[in-house]
C-alpha cells in the first residue's frame, strides 16, 4: 500500500450491536405467512447490513433506520453476511457463489413473501441486481431478490411516492458511485434531494478512482489519482464548507476524504440531518 493511504477505520461498535441493544430485529429465515405487501404501514422491509455499513460507517446504518421509520417503515437487519463483492472483483467466482447461496437461505422466507431490500452500498447492490442472476439464471429465489433489491431512493421513490421527505435548504454536491450510475441511474436520488429542495449541483465526474482495493495498490495509486482529479477532487475542493458533499460508495468517500479531508455523507445521512429532532 503506497505511503499516502490510510487504512479505514474500524467503528467501535458495530451496525449490528448498536441495533441489538435497541431491539431491531434481524431477519431470522422464519417469519409469518402474510405477504408484507399485503399489511397496512408499517410495511417490512430488510435492510441489507453491508460489511462497510456494518463495521467502518454504523452511522449510516443508523441514519437509514431513522429514516425508513421516518417514512412509515418498519426495517429489519440482514444477518451477519456478506454479499461477496471482493470475490468477484479478484475472480473467485467458486467462492462468491458459496456466499450468495448462504444469502438466498437466510432470506428465503421474506423473499418469498415479496418483502423488499434496501441496500445501502452501490457496490453491494449491484450483486444482487447483476451478478446474482448471472450465477444463479434459473433460479426464481435469486430473479426475485433480484427485482426486490433497491438503493434507499429507489426504495423510497417506488414504495413511498406518497412520503413528503423532510427540507434541507443547503446545496448538495452530489457524486454518483460507479456502480449506481451503470446499473440504478441516479434519476431516483436526484428526483429525492430535489423533493427535499436542496441545491442540487450532480458531477459529472466519472469515477472517484479508488474503486475497491484498485486505489490502494502501490503500483495503481498515480493512476487512481488522476482519475479522481479530472473532475470529482478538484470539485470537492472547490466547494464551499457549507456544501454538503454526498456520495454513497463507501470507496468513493474514502477517496474524496483522503484527498481532499472533506467527509462525504451517504444519502441516509443527509436525510437525517432534515429530519425534525433526529439524533445523530
Amino acid at each position: 500500500m503506497p505511503e499516502e493511504r490510510q487504512v479505514p477505520q474500524l467503528a467501535r461498535q458495530s451496525f449490528h450491536a448498536w441495533a441489538g441493544k435497541r431491539g431491531l430485529p434481524t431477519v431470522s429465515g422464519t417469519s409469518g405467512e402474510q405477504s408484507s405487501f399485503e399489511l397496512k404501514r408499517p410495511l417490512r422491509v430488510i435492510l441489507w447490513a453491508d460489511t462497510f455499513t456494518n463495521y467502518f460507517c454504523p452511522e449510516i446504518g443508523r441514519a437509514a433506520v431513522q429514516v425508513l421509520q421516518h417514512a412509515g417503515f418498519e426495517p429489519m437487519l440482514s444477518p451477519r453476511l456478506c454479499c461477496g463483492r471482493p470475490l468477484f472483483d479478484f475472480g473467485m467466482l467458486a467462492d462468491a457463489k458459496r456466499y450468495l447461496q448462504r444469502v438466498l437461505r437466510a432470506l428465503a422466507a421474506e423473499i418469498t413473501m415479496g418483502t423488499p431490500m434496501v441496500v445501502l452500498e452501490p457496490s453491494c447492490a449491484s450483486v444482487f441486481r447483476d451478478e446474482l442472476h448471472s450465477l444463479f439464471p434459473n433460479d426464481s429465489t435469486a430473479d426475485q431478490l433480484r427485482r426486490q433489491t433497491l438503493l434507499l431512493s429507489e426504495f423510497l421513490e417506488q414504495h413511498a411516492p406518497e412520503y413528503d421527505p423532510p427540507r434541507l435548504h443547503s446545496k448538495v454536491l452530489l457524486h454518483g458511485h460507479c456502480h449506481q450510475n451503470a446499473l440504478m441511474k441516479m434519476t431516483h436520488e436526484e428526483s429525492l434531494l430535489r423533493r427535499m429542495e436542496v441545491e442540487l449541483v450532480t458531477l459529472d465526474s466519472g469515477c472517484c478512482g479508488m474503486a475497491g482495493s484498485f486505489g490502494y495498490e502501490r503500483e495503481k495509486f498515480a493512476i487512481a489519482q488522476k482519475i479522481g482529479e479530472r473532475v470529482l477532487l478538484p470539485a470537492v475542493r472547490a466547494a464551499d464548507e457549507a456544501t454538503i458533499i454526498v456520495a454513497d460508495g463507501f470507496s468513493c468517500r474514502e477517496q474524496i476524504f483522503q484527498s481532499t479531508g472533506r467527509r462525504a455523507r451517504h444519502l441516509a445521512e443527509v436525510m437525517q440531518l432534515a429530519i425534525p429532532g433526529s439524533s445523530t
